[in-house]
């Protein structure tokens, strides 16, 4: 299956006066490259037909099953040009076994993993020349995986197909790094025990969206949810994991419990912090811990993290009672600016991976 041969379909691509105006102020997930990759997967065959051809349409039959059963995954991840020209991914294995993992629980076929590295190196290779090198700027990467059989009918199921698009990108929240508000929705769950939640699948983003909308309109940037069963413990926010810093310099995020994504940055952000000496306990966390402890004192930062946004500090969290929590003066944290200076160093080359993180898909200039 790794050997599994690439076609090329070149696509007609935009001029560079056109493509470096794009670059210039790329924003987020609004501008394609030129390029996509399609792989297609049968019961019978398994996987096969893999090209690289022009990002455009999908043809796709009304009946797929993917528009009418959700039955689909995704991932994220970034492509970085270094100082030196080199492009590289970080961690794109993570990815790749997290697909697998997405796969088993919404009844998808398993990618080969190194598959899944090539199909990124393929698309990386052939555009490179849209991975853009400026301050907080990367080609976001997503890979997903689409049931395209014609039926109507429950089942998993017999026919889907992997792709990959990609998008330049700058900083994920307007106005950069800076402290936001989230909100803690009350009465809204993204998941459940037994659910889909530690998949990466697009009906818990949908069912996030909602919360998302009336967290903009009390002025957050984001939604916080909670155990639907136990409401006072936290699960993650509506795309990112969260993290909170106490006054001896433990991190604490909640635990891998099923509700919640296995985030790679999370898990990269751990490893970092401990090489540091930093104690990191994964256990169950509750916004009463959290209230009370900035209230005492001794919880003295927070913040969230994900592929997308990277790290993002949090200066107040709201709810329909009003205030809930609020950093004020003292956001952005000290460890929090730290952390993401030593990832976002690794990942664009300017700090050393000790941990062989990064995937180098392009060689640096000689």
């Amino acid at each position: 299956m790794n050997d599994l041969a690439f076609s090329h379909t070149a696509a007609d691509r935009l001029s560079v006066a056109e493509r470096d105006a794009i670059l210039a102020d790329p924003g987020f997930g609004t501008r394609f490259t030129d390029h996509m990759v399609s792989i297609a997967w049968t019961r019978d065959a398994g996987w096969h037909d893999a090209e690289v051809l022009p990002y455009g349409p999908i043809p796709m039959d009304p009946a797929s099953s993917v528009l009418h059963y959700g039955q689909e995954i995704f991932e994220g991840l970034k492509a970085y040009r270094r100082p030196d020209g080199s492009i590289v991914t970080f961690r794109p294995v993570e990815n790749a076994r997290r697909l697998n993992a997405s796969a088993r629980r919404l009844a998808l076929p398993e990618l080969p993993e190194e598959l899944f590295v090539e199909a990124i190196h393929q698309l990386v290779k052939v555009d490179a020349d849209w991975v853009p090198g400026g301050d907080d700027q990367s080609l976001y990467i997503r890979p997903f995986m689409i049931a395209d059989e014609s039926f109507l009918g429950v089942r998993s199921a017999q026919r889907a197909r992997f792709l990959v698009i990609a998008s330049p990108a700058g900083a994920y929240f307007t106005g950069g790094v800076k402290p936001v508000s989230i909100w803690l929705s009350s009465d809204l769950a993204r998941a459940g025990h037994g659910g889909t939640g530690a998949a990466k699948c697009g009906g818990n983003y949908a069912s996030s969206l909602l919360p998302t909308n009336i967290a903009a309109a009390n002025g957050c940037a984001q939604v916080l949810f909670t155990d639907s069963a136990t409401p006072d413990t936290i699960d993650e926010l509506g795309g990112m994991n969260l993290f909170l810093v106490r006054a001896d310099g433990t991190l604490v995020t909640p635990e891998l419990n099923g509700n919640i994504l296995d985030g790679i940055t999370r898990k990269s952000l751990i490893q970092l912090a401990r090489d540091r000496g930093h104690a990191v306990e994964e256990r169950a966390v509750t916004v009463s811990e959290w209230r009370e402890g900035v209230a005492e004192g001794s919880v003295t930062e927070a913040f969230a993290c994900g592929t997308a946004a990277v790290i993002t500090p949090i200066g107040r969290l709201l709810g329909e009672a009003g205030t809930i929590v609020d950093f004020g003066e003292r956001a952005p944290g000290a460890l929090t600016m730290s952390l993401r200076e030593e990832l976002v160093g690794i990942q664009t080359g300017v700090r050393e991976d000790r941990h062989d993180w990064l995937d180098i898909i392009v060689e640096a200039a000689r």
